[in-house]
């Protein structure tokens, strides 16, 4: 079963911009809260952004002010802005919600985003 599907990612040049959408079924998404991760290569995965059900947002640090998290509950869909890339943000690119990040069989394939120098 089809849980979290994430897409937008792409190759873009350091200080380029792209938006990331996550369709969640409706079990993952109601009344909870949703998050942006990504995996580089040889790192562990960490969460960038989080967004409650009602709206309210908190950054990675080194994210802060680049990155913007965004939702439409009546889509169960979750958006991640992201302005003035670097290339350190290069990584596979997942949503979740965070209750559900400790079981592998959570995760969707995510979405690849490289940012070139």
């Amino acid at each position: 079963q089809v849980r979290l599907v994430e897409s937008g990612g792409g190759l873009v040049q350091a200080g380029g911009s792209l938006r990331l959408s996550c369709a969640a079924s409706r079990s993952i998404f109601s009344d909870n809260d949703m998050g942006w991760y990504r995996q580089a290569p040889g790192k562990q995965r960490e969460l960038v952004a989080v967004i409650s059900s009602g709206g309210s947002t908190n950054y990675l640090d080194s994210v802060k002010g680049r990155f913007s998290i965004s939702r439409d509950n009546a889509k169960n869909a979750v958006y991640l802005q992201m302005n003035r890339l670097k290339p350190e943000d290069t990584a596979v690119y997942y949503c979740n919600n965070p209750q559900d990040d400790e079981y592998p069989q959570s995760w969707g394939q995510g979405t690849q985003v490289t940012v070139s120098s």
